[in-house]
């Protein structure tokens, strides 16, 4: 057992364990004495580190919002541009596992608590939101997005298509044959995420990035071994697509928000 001190490695270590036990069981079914157990530590220290069991599920809720919170930095920083072309999924790719690495237990908590009821939902998806119009807000001013009529309907309307990723993720890996949410993935996925965001439902978008050196069997939920094959559509009939004017396309925070 770890010793009881002020080390913020084991703060950590606690915090990465009880968001890994709330993924997989529920913040209500764990207890306290099993985070410490899973961390290595005693009840005491975790107790002493973040007060109550409330407290330590306020932290891990804030870190949840501090990894969207970098990831959205990135997509909005100065490699933004690049990140939001379609010919350049392999960045997002990269920018995703570098944030979201393999085996992250982030997607499985964020699909858990945003379906359950309550304050704790509530307030997360409230942060997440606040992340989605700064992000929104950060692009337009530097050109790559627009804040449309209504920038709070355009800012909710981002974040819950890239929240459905997360929440619909078993059942995409299903139907695809991939999960979404690997490095392989990614990289099939953003083209064709960024394609509609930039150009609209008639946009074609380009061929699948490599998935990042090393990453490209990564594992994510339980998925058949293969899918059925995508197939591409036919071309919309006019009007379906949603072409945008100049600075009107959707910013690159509209990719990777999500994770």
């Amino acid at each position: 057992m770890r010793s009881v001190s002020e080390d913020r490695t084991a703060r950590a270590i606690v915090r990465d364990e009880a968001l890994r036990l709330f993924a997989e069981r529920g913040p209500d079914a764990v207890s306290v004495r099993r985070i410490a157990a899973a961390a290595g530590v005693s009840p005491a220290l975790v107790l002493h580190h973040f007060g109550s069991k409330e407290g330590l599920r306020a932290a891990v809720d804030a870190h949840v919002v501090a990894t969207f919170g970098a990831l959205l930095g990135e997509l909005t920083g100065e490699q933004g541009g690049e990140l939001a072309d379609p010919a350049h999924g392999g960045l997002l790719a990269e920018a995703m596992m570098r944030h979201l690495p393999p085996g992250s237990p982030l997607a499985g908590y964020l699909r858990r608590l945003l379906l359950s009821e309550g304050e704790a939902a509530r307030a997360l998806f409230r942060s997440l939101f606040a992340l989605a119009r700064q992000a929104l807000d950060e692009l337009a001013a530097a050109g790559m997005a627009a804040r449309g009529r209504e920038p709070a309907v355009r800012a909710a309307f981002l974040l819950a298509n890239d929240l459905a990723v997360f929440l619909l993720r078993d059942q995409l890996a299903g139907v695809l044959g991939f999960d979404p949410l690997s490095a392989e993935g990614i990289a099939r996925w953003g083209p064709e995420m960024l394609a509609v965001y930039a150009g609209g439902l008639t946009a074609e978008a380009g061929p699948p990035a490599p998935p990042p050196p090393g990453r490209a069997r990564d594992h994510g939920p339980s998925r058949p071994a293969s899918g059925p094959e995508t197939r591409e559509e036919p071309p919309a009939p006019e009007g379906r697509g949603v072409p945008q004017g100049p600075g009107e396309g959707a910013g690159p925070e509209d990719e990777g928000r999500g994770p």
